[in-house]
């Protein structure tokens, strides 16, 4: 199989002024990833900073309400509040190795802006982070985590003012500045290398995952579910069980506020193929324009899946379905009140999920990868039920 593939997806669609630094990326990650003692500093620095290994959470009252026996595996509870640090910490370290005084990275939920943001001062890196201007509206805390850990949060004005554009203009500045600047890829996206780097490091979730489903469980489990937005936290946890065709993968990806009318980022619902930011694969497209997506997350509003992703679906290796707004409301209502967890709107639309499936998961072992915690997105949450309450009062 060719290295920049997975199956037909991936590749490496750049301006040839991005080579060299791709080039470089791709020979310092081959080099140390079987260098045992970086692989020892990784794994202290896991462990110490970020608070790995994250427990594998029995669910009592989802298990009782969907008859089936339901784990979450607790990111949420990593340093920062989501996976997103298992990946910076990793790039961190490989920019070290790289003499690279400069971390750049876009965000989109803001999580992946604050773990560059944390490495960058945790290691010294200067840090500046892309972000659209819809999502520092939506995302407002997390731009005063970033800022406070002394990172630069560039407003990005153009197109939807989301990821996408976000990713445009970070990927604008490191074709001017590849000398001194790593650019930090948040997911499992982008030219080669970038979807196997961040794959490698967040692949931790699911070698943890597997460990622990076998010492409680004595046997894998029958579903593992996680929300898609490129796809990073989801095939994180995937990897350990791809091998296992006994497990059912299911990833979630965002219906908005309707699947078939209207702005959502499903991508599988038409499936088209396209080439974005340096990589083809599933894309929201029309006539060859990237179509315009809505999601109640930030960090699944994204019109592109992870080629890795693509190639599983095309398998029939793992199945891809949505979740609508309403649906990861419902679900982040439901573990806020019932297990006492707040989780990001991200991990809600797997969440509410479950109740789409409830028929299909009863008396079985299902394990659900809670990517991250929901401090977030509390004011948009509010935000959200006030409107449905205007709404409602209006048309009484």
């Amino acid at each position: 199989m060719n290295k920049f593939y997975f199956g037909e997806y991936g590749g490496r669609y750049v301006p040839e002024t991005l080579i060299p630094a791709l080039q470089e990326t791709e020979e310092t990650f081959i080099k140390y990833k079987k260098d045992s003692l970086f692989k020892q500093e990784l794994k202290c620095e896991l462990k110490d900073f970020v608070g790995r290994e994250t427990p594998l959470y029995f669910a009592k009252y989802l298990s009782n309400k969907y008859k089936a026996k339901i784990y979450l595996k607790r990111e949420d509870l990593c340093h920062t509040g989501a996976h997103k640090i298992n990946n910076t910490v990793g790039q961190a370290l490989l920019a070290l190795r790289m003499k690279k005084t400069h971390l750049i990275a876009e965000t989109g939920a803001g999580q992946h802006g604050v773990a560059t943001a944390t490495v960058a001062a945790h290691y010294g890196f200067k840090c500046t982070i892309f972000m659209g201007a819809e999502d520092i509206r939506r995302q407002a805390i997390n731009v005063e985590r970033m800022n406070m850990l002394g990172a630069s949060v560039k407003c990005v004005n153009s197109g939807s003012k989301t990821l996408k554009d976000a990713i445009n203009e970070a990927l604008r500045y490191w074709t001017s500045n590849v000398r001194d600047t790593h650019y930090l890829f948040g997911s499992v996206l982008g030219p080669y290398p970038f979807p196997h780097i961040v794959r490698y490091f967040q692949s931790v979730i699911g070698k943890e995952t597997k460990k622990q489903i076998l010492q409680r469980e004595k046997k894998y489990p029958d579903y593992v579910i996680a929300c898609v937005g490129g796809g990073s936290n989801a095939i994180g946890i995937f990897s350990a069980f791809i091998n296992y065709p006994q497990v059912k993968l299911i990833g979630v990806e965002a219906g908005g506020l309707n699947s078939k009318q209207g702005m959502h980022a499903a991508r599988f619902i038409k499936p088209s193929k396209g080439v974005l930011h340096g990589s083809y694969s599933y894309l929201l497209q029309d006539k060859g324009q990237v179509l315009p997506t809505h999601s109640i997350a930030p960090g699944l509003d994204y019109p592109m899946i992870g080629p890795e992703h693509a190639n599983l679906y095309d398998l029939k290796r793992a199945e891809y379905d949505y979740a609508t707004d309403k649906m990861a409301l419902n679900g982040f209502k439901l573990l806020t009140e019932k297990e006492g967890i707040i989780p990001a709107l991200e991990s809600s639309h797997a969440i509410g999920y479950l109740e789409k499936i409830k028929n299909k998961i009863k008396g079985k072992c299902v394990i659900v990868n809670l990517s991250g915690r929901g401090d977030k997105d509390l004011e948009m949450v509010r935000e959200y039920l006030n409107l449905k309450s205007k709404s409602k009062n209006e048309k009484k």
